[in-house]
């Protein structure tokens, strides 16, 4: 989506971000061959989009055209503690269609061909009913073929009717992973477990083999049940994009071949260094604590 991230005052500088996206662009500047799917317009915001996703490294050739829509909007404001509000304009835009767009075929035939599909509870969210369905159905397939099938109920209220209907999605979702990543306080929003054991428990026992809980300042869960604490204690500058670093950095060390437990501690150090600088994908530094694939 296109980002309007609050500055100064009653000031918005503009960017790009989205979960998912978010993710993918930590992935490849990890070093990971790592494809975008989604659809954009023909307007000068989308090809700005694809422009600046190009040059961190992603492989754009999973995006399809919508030239009867735009991007979705977002704009984000980030109170004095770095916690941050979220207000939405995506109610018709191009990624709502990526399942039934000419190209959607061949799309889907390029995503079934790779070794891991990642995706969202906002994935989700955005997608017509028949689009969560094929996307659900192409994650079984995935994973019934080998691939490995990474979700993030990442809960956003405002993106859904009720919340049984996104748990009853989230559920589906799990049922067909193998890579769960829920955060604890996004499951008792939606009115799961309030509990990191129980969330842990519901995951596993939908039949989701490795499940990390996200705890925020408390660190994480690991699949078997230690408690990982992050490194320090931290004031944030801005929390958005916590989970989806934490995913790129646990999912990298995995697919690199680290046990969960070194995974988790990589994504803590890439949660870390995300939270003390400003916006989701913080311009690369001489800190940013990426490994190559």
């Amino acid at each position: 989506m296109v980002e309007l991230r609050q500055a100064d005052g009653d000031e918005y500088r503009l960017g790009y971000g989205g979960d998912t996206l978010n993710t993918a662009i930590h992935m490849a500047r990890s070093g990971h061959d790592v494809a975008f799917a989604t659809a954009l317009g023909g307007d000068n915001f989308s090809e700005r989009l694809r422009c600046a996703w190009r040059k961190e490294g992603l492989d754009c050739s999973a995006i399809l055209t919508d030239s009867a829509r735009q991007p979705g909007l977002y704009a984000i404001s980030v109170d004095d503690a770095g916690e941050r509000s979220f207000t939405y304009w995506r109610s018709d835009s191009a990624a709502r269609q990526v399942f039934a767009l000419p190209g959607t075929a061949d799309l889907v035939e390029q995503i079934e061909a790779s070794a891991t599909l990642a995706f969202s509870l906002i994935s989700l969210a955005i997608l017509p009913d028949a689009g969560k369905e094929a996307l659900i159905s192409l994650a079984r397939r995935m994973r019934q073929n080998g691939s490995n099938v990474v979700f993030d109920a990442n809960y956003r209220p405002s993106l859904w009717a009720n919340s049984q209907t996104a748990a009853n999605w989230r559920d589906k979702a799990i049922t067909v992973a193998t890579h769960g990543l829920p955060t604890l306080d996004d499951e008792a929003l939606i009115c799961g477990p309030t509990d990191e054991q129980k969330v842990a428990a519901h995951w596993v026992g939908l039949g989701c083999t490795e499940v990390v809980v996200k705890l925020g300042a408390r660190g994480c869960r690991l699949p078997d049940g230690e408690l990982l604490a992050p490194d320090a204690i931290l004031s944030p500058v801005d929390t958005s994009g916590a989970g989806d670093a934490f995913n790129a950095g646990y999912l990298s060390a995995r697919l690199s071949g680290a046990d969960p437990h070194e995974a988790a501690r990589r994504g803590n150090t890439l949660a870390a260094w995300t939270i003390m600088r400003a916006g989701a994908i913080p311009p690369l530094d001489s800190a940013a604590p990426y490994t190559g694939a």
